[in-house]
C-alpha cells in the first residue's frame, strides 16, 4: 500500500513499519497550526467545530501527510516523523522518559557525584546530575558552599522549592520540642517523606552542614527494586500493595494532614514508579477487616524486605555533601546516634519530580544529554562514591522498632 485510505473516523497511512491508523480528532489536534509559536500553547479547540472533523482528501507530500478537512477551509500538514513516533511508541518522544536503573546495596559506589559549582555553571554537569536522579533516583552533590543560600542555589538549578508543613526548609538536628521524630537522636525506620500530604514531595535535598556524632549512619534503598523483587517472589502480595490505598497522616498543633496512598505505585502499564512507606505516619488501616487478613502479611513481608542487606546502603553523611533523591522511589532512614557526642545538622527541602524532568528535557534539547559525560567523567568507578567502612554491605539489620518520620 502506498496510498492513504480514508474511513469515517480516521485514516490509514503507510509508514516505515507498515500501515498505521490515526483518528481524525487526534490528527486535527496534531496540526502544527494548533500551537501558538510564541506561547507554545494550544489555540485550537476541536469542540468548536460544528461536527467531528473528517478528511475530504489526504495525500503524502515529502515529509508530511496533507489533510484537506471537510466543513472548514483548513489544510493540515502533519509531520510523518510524528506519526512514525506514535505508531512505534504510542506517545510523543520524551527525553526524560528514561527507564529506571534499579539497584541493590552493591550499587552504592556508583552513585553519581557532581560538585556544586559544576551543577550551577556547567549544563553538562547539570544534565549528568538530573539524568542520574531520573535513572538511579539518587545522586550526591559535593563541595557544597557553607553559606545559608547554598542549598537554595542548588535546588533552584533543578526546580523551584516546594513547601511542606515545616515551611520551605527543615533542619534535621536534635530539638528540645521536636515536631517530627527526625528532630531527635533516635533511629528512623526506612520511610518516604510526608505520605500524609495528598501530593507528597517529589525530590528531596539533604545538605549535611556538620556531622561529628557517634553513629547516625544514613540508610538508603531503591524502593522500586524491592517492589520488583516482591513481585517476583510473591505476586499476590505485590498485587495487594499495588491495588489498595491505605491512610497516612502528619499532624501536630498547627496542622493535620491526611491522605490515602498505595504502598506500591504503578503506571497504567503496571511498571513500578515508586513506593510510599512510613509506619509511624501510617494511620489505622481502614480496609475491610477480612481483607486485612491478606493485606497485613503482604505489607509486613514488604517491610521486612526493606531490612535485608541485599537492598540496604549505609554511609556516613559528610559535611559539604548534599544527597538528592526521589522521595517516591528511594526509601531512607537513619541509625540512632549519641546526641552529646558531637553535632549533626542536615538542612533539607524539596522540589517536585515534574520540575526535575522539565530541567532535564530543556538540557537535552540543548544537546546536553548527560550520558557521555556520565560515562567518561569517572573512568575509575570506585571514585564515584566513597562509602564509609561501615557501609553498603554491612550485614547489620535495620532495627525494626526504630522511630520514623522525615529523615
Amino acid at each position: 500500500m502506498t496510498q492513504i485510505t480514508l474511513s469515517n473516523t480516521g485514516l490509514t497511512v503507510p509508514l516505515s513499519a507498515g500501515e498505521a491508523y490515526f483518528n481524525y480528532c487526534w490528527l486535527r489536534d496534531a496540526c502544527p497550526s494548533c500551537i501558538d509559536n510564541q506561547t507554545r500553547e494550544r489555540v485550537f479547540d476541536v469542540a468548536s467545530l460544528p461536527e467531528l472533523p473528517r478528511a475530504r482528501a489526504a495525500w503524502l507530500d515529502s515529509d508530511a501527510v496533507v489533510i484537506d478537512w471537510q466543513g472548514e477551509s483548513h489544510v493540515s500538514h502533519i509531520p510523518l516523523s510524528l506519526l512514525e513516533t506514535f505508531a512505534a511508541r504510542g506517545r510523543a518522544e520524551d527525553p526524560a522518559d528514561l527507564p529506571p536503573k534499579l539497584w541493590h546495596a552493591d550499587r552504592a559506589r556508583y552513585f553519581t557525584r557532581v560538585p556544586q559549582q559544576a551543577v550551577l555553571s556547567d549544563p553538562d554537569a547539570r544534565a549528568r546530575l538530573t539524568r542520574a536522579l531520573i535513572e538511579d533516583g539518587i545522586a550526591i552533590v559535593t563541595d557544597m558552599a557553607a553559606d545559608k543560600d547554598s542549598l537554595p542555589r542548588l535546588v533552584n538549578a533543578i526546580g523551584p522549592i516546594t513547601p511542606s508543613a515545616e515551611g520551605l526548609f527543615f533542619d534535621v538536628r536534635v530539638e528540645i520540642a521536636p515536631t517530627n521524630l527526625a528532630f531527635t537522636a533516635g533511629p528512623l525506620e526506612m520511610h518516604t517523606d510526608l505520605p500524609g500530604e495528598e501530593a507528597a514531595p517529589g525530590v528531596q535535598f539533604l545538605h549535611c552542614l556538620e556531622n561529628t556524632v557517634e553513629g547516625g549512619l544514613s540508610l538508603f534503598l531503591d524502593g522500586a527494586a524491592v517492589a520488583e523483587a516482591l513481585r517476583e517472589e510473591d505476586p499476590e502480595a505485590f498485587r495487594l500493595l499495588a491495588s489498595y490505598k491505605i491512610p497516612f497522616f502528619y499532624r501536630h498543633d498547627n496542622w493535620d494532614y491526611r491522605a490515602h496512598q498505595r504502598v506500591i505505585e504503578t503506571d497504567p502499564e503496571g511498571r513500578v514508579t515508586g513506593v510510599t512507606i512510613s509506619q509511624h505516619l501510617q494511620d489505622a488501616l481502614d480496609l475491610p477487616q477480612d481483607m486485612l487478613d491478606s493485606y497485613y502479611p503482604a505489607y509486613i513481608r514488604f517491610l521486612k524486605m526493606m531490612q535485608e542487606p541485599r537492598f540496604l546502603v549505609r554511609f556516613r553523611s559528610e559535611a559539604g555533601n548534599c544527597v538528592i533523591f526521589d522521595n517516591h522511589r528511594i526509601v531512607h532512614g537513619r541509625e540512632g546516634y549519641v546526641a552529646d557526642s558531637g553535632k549533626r545538622h542536615l538542612r533539607g527541602c524539596y522540589t517536585d519530580r515534574g520540575a526535575l524532568r522539565s530541567t532535564y528535557r530543556v538540557l537535552a534539547k540543548q544537546g546536553h544529554s548527560g550520558l557521555s559525560q556520565a560515562e567518561n567523567a569517572f573512568p575509575d568507578m570506585e571514585n564515584r562514591f566513597q562509602a564509609s567502612p561501615e557501609t553498603a554491605n554491612d550485614p547489620a539489620p535495620v532495627t525494626q522498632n526504630a522511630a520514623q518520620a522525615q529523615n
